[in-house]
């Protein structure tokens, strides 16, 4: 009889405990991380009677998570991939909206600005025609400027964003070694630590939010926390911390790395390559990458369109016959930032746009690194497409690249020196007209090209173009049959004339003076004369050379007028690129986290069945303590008689 008992109290206080658990998944359906714990029980061993085996009922073994170890660590990894993904998309998007098209947006204002010399082309002293040619001049600065310190806002931002991630990172990875030392704690009692677990395993998943983790387990029950590949987080109870600092070029504002601080004070950077996903990665790749090459082909754009009318400005006359002064204000370009291990003291390299001919139309929208091998040689790479090219500065200073002067100070380098070369970083923040006057505008040729009176050919004037300024002495063009003449400056030398085809004033390069073309066909004792402008305020060659700037190939080929809408093509496929990824990354990890809930979630139906079920089983223990008890009080009454 008291097998009987023993049994029924046994299944009883089973059947308790498994409804509890059952009460505490259902309470817990809502909680992160909470895995579906069930208890797993056993026979008690039977026992032995001249009769056989009789059983002593049922014992509790432990409970037990429902947990996938390859899926809770693929949800995790994946859930990482789609943070910065989306984190990616989303400033990319910010992005976007610094580049507006329409007639309020940069492009606009550039064709506004060259257009605006159509007016000046058509009445050359018109006050009115030139105020508003260079009001247009100081709208289009006026947007560059703009979308400039859009950009340094955006940049800011993300910065603040990174700093406030990598302190949650900080403080999650505190939390996990915490729960490391409570679990190691806990394992010694032989039985596992579910819930602890399951907080451990959910911290990590915040963690990975923010920065992809690798976990490798201990036999003492805690795990290692690793990232970019191979850096220990969290080792047990030990922690090293997160910093966000700048490159290995500390001047240079505008990029930032992630460097890991070990427990001996040994700082070690991370490359952003071996990062992984995570919302930090995504802000380093969007701030290190997007963010500049944006910065740089806004810089371009900037720095091209202001040197290049400059050059024509000062290739005109304004008003009162002086030569044109610059008519954009543009900051000189930056020195190249030095690596923090370079030699002191070290060479300085100086950079400036090439000029006679511009170098406007060959900018690459790019920084460069430079890597000396030597004191005056080594290699100038590309960083937007790692394009390499060599130089030595003892033989050719300045180097000539992408229609840039590099040049080389005094000082020679240090073999293993490097430099970061970024030219566009202050053209689109620091532009703005230079003058306030519509006189200042430089719109007359400082050169006319005039025929004979007594010319009896159809000679005429297909174009004149002027190479430098101040403009050489007159020389005037006498033609000897109709494909050949002299020049007043050189005598009896005989050119031959084709028509259409340029006269220059000087072919050795660089090219000076001015180009003439003409068109018909001459006859002998033809002349014609390339002289002074005598009356520059009735003139306006400059004006029609400014106007032909818009068709003038400029931007990777294309014309000036199509660079702004080549930069928002480039921008808005970046973007369509980044919603595919942020689109397919967080689909996989939802799918995933499926796949992981079903096996480690709560099902409220199921739960509610197998509260039913062992309801019903405790109810049956209960009633079989019931029988057991009538059983001896009858056994009690039988032996009182």
């Amino acid at each position: 009889m008291g097998n009987i008992l023993n049994v029924g109290a046994r299944s009883l206080l089973v059947n308790q405990k498994i409804l509890e658990t059952v009460g505490n998944n259902i309470a817990n359906v809502n909680t992160p991380g909470y895995s579906r714990q069930t208890v797993i029980v056993q026979n008690v061993e039977g026992q032995f009677t001249g009769g056989g085996y009789y059983g002593n009922g049922v014992d509790i073994t432990t409970v037990q998570r429902n947990y996938s170890d390859f899926l809770t660590k693929q949800a995790t990894l994946m859930k990482s991939v789609a943070a910065s993904d989306a984190t990616r998309y989303d400033k990319l998007q910010q992005l976007e909206s610094v580049f507006s098209g329409g007639t309020d947006g940069l492009g606009a204002s550039v064709s506004d600005l060259l257009n605006s010399f159509s007016d000046i082309v058509s009445a050359p002293s018109d006050l009115t025609a030139r105020a508003v040619a260079l009001t247009s001049a100081d709208e289009m600065a006026a947007r560059f400027q703009t979308a400039s310190n859009q950009l340094y806002q955006l940049r800011l931002g993300v910065s603040q964003e990174l700093q406030t991630n990598v302190t949650t990172i900080n403080n999650l990875a505190d939390q996990i070694a915490k729960s490391n030392q409570e679990i190691a704690r806990a394992t010694g009692s032989g039985h596992l630590p579910n819930d602890l677990l399951d907080q451990r395993d959910q911290l990590i998943s915040e963690l990975n939010k923010y920065i992809q983790t690798t976990s490798i387990p201990s036999s003492d029950g805690t795990v290692g926390v690793f990232v970019g590949g191979s850096q220990a987080l969290v080792l047990g109870t030990t922690v090293s911390k997160l910093e966000v600092a700048p490159t290995n070029y500390s001047g240079d504002p505008n990029q930032s790395q992630l460097l890991i601080n070990n427990a001996g004070g040994t700082k070690y950077p991370i490359s952003t390559s071996m990062l992984g996903g995570g919302e930090v990665a995504g802000l380093l790749r969007f701030k290190n990458e997007d963010l500049v090459n944006a910065g740089n082909m806004l810089g371009r754009m900037a720095l091209a369109i202001g040197t290049r009318m400059n050059e024509q400005q000062a290739l005109g006359l304004d008003l009162s016959g002086s030569a044109g002064t610059a008519l954009f204000k543009l900051s000189a370009l930056p020195n190249g930032y030095p690596a923090d291990t370079n030699a002191l003291p070290g060479t300085t390299l100086s950079m400036s746009v090439q000029s006679n001919p511009s170098g406007t139309s060959q900018f690459a929208a790019s920084d460069y690194e430079v890597t000396f091998t030597s004191g005056t040689a080594g290699t100038i790479v590309r960083t937007s497409d790692g394009k390499a090219t060599a130089f030595d500065f003892a033989l050719t200073n300045p180097v000539k690249i992408d229609g840039l002067d590099i040049q080389q100070s005094a000082t020679p380098a240090t073999a293993g020196d490097h430099f970061l070369l970024k030219p566009f970083s202050t053209a689109a923040g620091s532009i703005a007209t230079a003058f306030s006057s519509p006189r200042g505008l430089a719109m007359a040729s400082p050169v006319t090209a005039t025929a004979g009176t007594a010319n009896t050919g159809t000679l005429t004037v297909g174009g004149l173009t002027t190479r430098s300024v101040p403009v050489p002495p007159a020389v005037t063009l006498n033609f000897t049959s109709t494909s050949t003449y002299t020049r007043s400056d050189t005598g009896a030398t005989v050119y031959t004339y084709t028509p259409g085809q340029p006269i220059e004033y000087s072919t050795a390069p660089p090219l000076a003076g001015w180009s003439l073309t003409l068109k018909g066909t001459p006859q002998p004792g033809d002349t014609f004369k390339v002289d002074v402008n005598p009356y520059p305020a009735l003139n306006a060659g400059n004006a029609q050379a400014m106007l032909s700037l818009r068709d003038e190939a400029m931007f990777d080929g294309g014309p000036l007028t199509d660079g702004y809408a080549g930069l928002m093509a480039e921008i808005g496929i970046q973007v369509q690129s980044a919603k595919s990824a942020s689109t397919v990354s967080n689909n996989i990890a939802s799918n995933i986290e499926q796949q992981r809930s079903s096996v480690s979630g709560v099902n409220l139906d199921e739960e509610a069945a197998k509260m039913l079920q062992y309801q019903q089983a405790y109810q049956a223990s209960g009633k079989m303590m019931q029988l057991a008890q009538n059983i001896f009080d009858s056994l009690l009454q039988s032996l009182g008689r």
